[in-house]
Order: C-alpha cells, then sequence, then structure tokens
C-alpha cells in the first residue's frame, strides 16, 4: 500500500486500471498472452530496456532470481520478458481477467497506481532502494512508457544505498539492524 497525502492506497482497488494496461500492451504488440496462459510483456519490444539500471537484454540471465519455474521460463519469448497477468485459480489473490482469474504482476500495480492517484503519465520525483532499480523500476518504466507512448516516466529517479552492518545490507530477517533507540 501507498501512503499518499492523507490516504493510503492500495494495490487491491486498482485491479481495473491495472487490466486496461495490459490490454493495451497486448493490443500495441509489447505483451502478449504464453503457451501457459501468463501474460507477459515483450522486453525486446521496448528498446530502452535496461537503460536506467545499465542492463542489456544480451546481459540478462536466464531465471536469474530463481522464482521462476522452468515451464514458465520456457513459454517466455525472451527470458527478460516479466509477467503482468498469471492466471492461477488457486492463488489467495484472484480477481476475474480477460485472461483467466488470476492476479497482476508486482511492477503493473505501481504503473496503475501512480497514473490513477497523480492523474497523469509522468511522476516527477519516483524513489526506492537501490535494490529497485532492477528489475521493479526498469519494468514500471518499460510498461508505462510503451502504455502511454510517452518519453518517460520520471523526471528524477532517486535510489538511496542500503545501510550496511559489518559489510552487508541492513536486514531485519537476518538480525542484522539497530533501532532508533539502539
Amino acid at each position: 500500500a501507498w501512503e499518499y497525502g492523507d490516504r493510503i492506497v492500495h494495490a487491491t482497488d486498482h485491479i481495473p486500471e491495472m487490466q486496461t494496461i495490459i490490454a493495451k500492451l497486448i493490443d500495441k504488440g509489447n505483451a502478449y498472452v504464453a503457451e501457459d496462459g501468463v501474460v507477459y510483456f515483450n522486453v525486446e519490444s521496448f528498446p530502452d530496456y535496461g537503460q536506467l539500471s545499465g542492463n542489456t537484454l544480451d546481459n540478462l540471465k536466464e531465471g536469474e532470481g530463481g522464482r521462476i519455474s522452468e515451464e514458465h521460463q520456457a513459454a517466455k519469448r525472451h527470458p527478460a520478458d516479466f509477467f503482468l497477468w498469471k492466471p492461477d485459480p488457486s492463488h489467495l489473490m484472484k480477481w476475474e481477467s480477460p485472461w483467466g482469474t488470476g492476479y497482476p504482476g508486482w511492477h503493473i500495480e505501481c504503473s496503475a497506481m501512480a497514473r490513477k492517484v497523480l492523474e497523469r503519465d509522468t511522476i516527477d520525483i519516483h524513489t526506492g532502494g537501490e535494490d529497485n532499480i532492477f528489475p521493479h523500476h526498469e519494468c514500471e518504466i518499460a510498461q508505462s512508457r510503451s502504455a502511454d507512448g510517452t518519453d518517460h516516466f520520471a523526471n528524477l529517479w532517486m535510489h538511496p544505498r542500503f545501510l550496511l552492518v559489518e559489510g552487508e545490507k541492513m536486514s531485519k530477517s537476518k538480525g542484522s539492524f539497530y533501532t532508533v533507540h539502539d
């Protein structure tokens, strides 16, 4: 959820907007429904993919994050294609869509909420930790610019570095963090 002024914005309140963007991307040829039923964004359809992070399509490794099954990876046109909608009627969070009962990808949520809440296609300042540069912000840029036809998604990107504790990223889950009280 995002906090915007005096209100909190929930991704689950923006499913229709996500589906509208996905349909537009399919119509424009920037997305496709693969044989596994998943709607993927076609990274090769967006020449600037990788510009924010410095990645190139040739250097992106197949299944690098380890979260994608071999079946789904094989259904993609390019290893870096990312999912916009995944049909899965057994998933805890699910909605009806033209592509089956399922759920949206993480990246499409942010594009839809930003457009709806800010009431425009370009963000003045977009922030996030350095771990959001790739793939999250890179994917937001590709899908948003492809859907809207704009030259850029954000006027300014700000990515703070991780706080380090004993040479590693500060992490609550690893117990390597300090509180303000500490």
